[in-house]
């Protein structure tokens, strides 16, 4: 019966060490998707700008607001 103990003692510790590798790795990952969902962005706000499609599209969508307000 004596043995059982530090066995669950040692896998407690090697569980523990292994989890705690594990919450560095996913720290990592995260920032790693938050920075390719910016680079991402950037990216489609240059093309919005370059191409004159984002004036237009806020244009429109302002221009819809207006009109439906003054039909209500």
């Amino acid at each position: 019966m004596s043995f059982i103990r530090p066995l669950w003692i040692g896998l407690w510790v090697r569980t523990t060490a292994f989890l705690r590798r594990e919450e560095g790795q996913t720290t990592a990952e995260y920032a790693l998707v938050i920075l390719a969902a910016a680079a991402i962005a950037v990216v489609l706000i240059a093309w919005a700008r370059s191409s004159g499609k984002l004036p237009a599209f806020f244009d429109h969508i302002i221009d819809t607001v207006i009109g439906n307000a003054d039909a209500a």
